[in-house]
């Protein structure tokens, strides 16, 4: 994917390995800001701290910040497809998937050597501005298509559904294992990959089990009705633009409310990202007791509780607030949330432990697989233009299915 802006290095430049050398230092320089503060916190001063240079240098080789942004972007969608390309060379669906996880694990493991530095999270995505919003957004649908061809052509639409929630899934658990992988020694990372093709591969339930959830009633009256509201809008916009994309003054017009409004429910920025983390902390946490309160089979649990976030994030009711606008959030604040998420993990996981006691779930790793449904649930927002050319029930069966029976595995399709 390339782009004509000012990022394109002078022409008697481009054959020389130092000035390679040094651009691919700022890039990564780039990519661990981005990470660490969002596109739009990324601040020249810093990447040159990063690279050991004045700011002056880092701007011979990107004139603008939005130049450097977009090439740290355009490097991880390049690197994204190259992987996907490889995979593709495999002569199965379930060898390509192997493959690709394969490929990212070993990516992981080179940046926990040193060897290599991370990709910037594509988070930030969607807050770019024209003219280079459009070749990114072009480049992203680009890796999806390419995720989604693991599983071959597609014969009917209803393949095509499928697949697309297939690659969603898959994609964002490639963006997601970093996150927790840092709780492994460095010599567990190949277990830790066997253990999540084995989700992917055969799924959570046992072999015999089927679809049958019972959505669980979530609602509740707030003492705070238009408080609730803001958060709603505000969550949606974090989900689609970022922490920083999503202006105080964008949330408030969302509303219709003047930016004053926005002072009468909250302090500050960092207030409004923790109360929407909390609100959907909240939510999933409510979900987790009404099932394990309802009763039946660990599998039923576990199944309703999916059901239930699939259908609040496909549906008006929601969204959750995904974790992406972690970067934005000072580093004491971050880790709170990040702990939070870290106790709902595990409450998935002792579920699973004891469905696989009773032998409702298939024996697996109940703490991989328990990421594995984070990375689903909080990525399902994504998925609500699709969800929502389909039956939402249809809809949330199929995204489900994902990790329930695996991705290789149609029994959904006879539910």
């Amino acid at each position: 994917m390339t782009m004509a802006t000012s990022i394109d290095p002078p022409q008697e430049d481009l054959g020389t390995k130092r000035f390679r050398a040094k651009r691919d230092a700022i890039l990564a320089a780039a990519a661990q800001a981005i990470n660490e503060q969002s596109a739009k916190g990324m601040t020249f001063a810093d990447v040159a701290q990063r690279v050991g240079l004045n700011t002056t240098s880092v701007t011979y080789y990107f004139k603008r910040k939005d130049d450097l942004a977009f090439a740290a972007f355009e490097s991880t969608l390049d690197r994204l497809q190259a992987m996907l390309d490889e995979a593709a060379e495999e002569a199965t669906p379930r060898a390509r998937v192997a493959k690709f996880l394969s490929l990212n694990m070993a990516r992981l493991t080179r940046i926990a050597d040193g060897v290599e530095q991370p990709m910037a999270v594509l988070s930030d995505l969607r807050a770019m501005e024209e003219p280079m919003l459009t070749p990114l957004m072009n480049g992203w649908r680009e890796v999806f298509r390419k995720t989604r061809s693991l599983w071959g052509a597609a014969a009917n639409r209803t393949q095509t559904d499928l697949f697309g929630a297939r690659a969603h899934v898959l994609l964002e658990n490639t963006f997601w294992v970093p996150v927790w992988l840092n709780r492994y020694e460095r010599d567990q990372y190949e277990r830790v990959e066997d253990r999540l093709f084995d989700v992917f591969d055969h799924g959570i339930a046992a072999g015999d089990a089927r679809w049958t959830p019972r959505l669980l009633d979530l609602s509740h009256e707030t003492a705070e009705p238009g408080r609730e509201a803001f958060l709603l809008a505000a969550t949606r916009l974090i989900n689609e633009l970022g922490y920083r994309g999503a202006s105080v003054q964008r949330i408030a017009s969302e509303l219709n409310v003047t930016k004053g409004s926005f002072y009468h429910h909250l302090d500050a920025k960092d207030d409004l990202v923790i109360a929407c983390y909390q609100r959907s902390f909240d939510t999933i946490a409510d979900a987790q007791r009404l099932a394990e309160t309802r009763g039946g089979s660990h599998w039923h649990r576990l199944s309703s509780i999916m059901a239930t976030l699939l259908d609040v994030q496909f549906s008006h009711r929601g969204p959750l607030l995904r974790t992406t606008a972690l970067s934005g959030l000072p580093g004491n604040v971050r880790q709170d949330m990040v702990d939070r998420s870290n106790r709902i993990a595990r409450r998935y996981a002792g579920m699973m432990m004891d469905g696989v006691a009773e032998g409702s779930i298939r024996p697996i790793d109940s703490l991989v697989a328990a990421q594995a449904l984070m990375a689903l649930q909080n990525a399902a927002f994504d998925m609500r233009k699709w969800a929502a050319t389909m039956p939402r029930e249809r809809a949330i069966a199929f995204y489900a299915s994902t990790l329930a029976f695996g991705l290789f595995d149609d029994r959904v399709l006879d539910a």
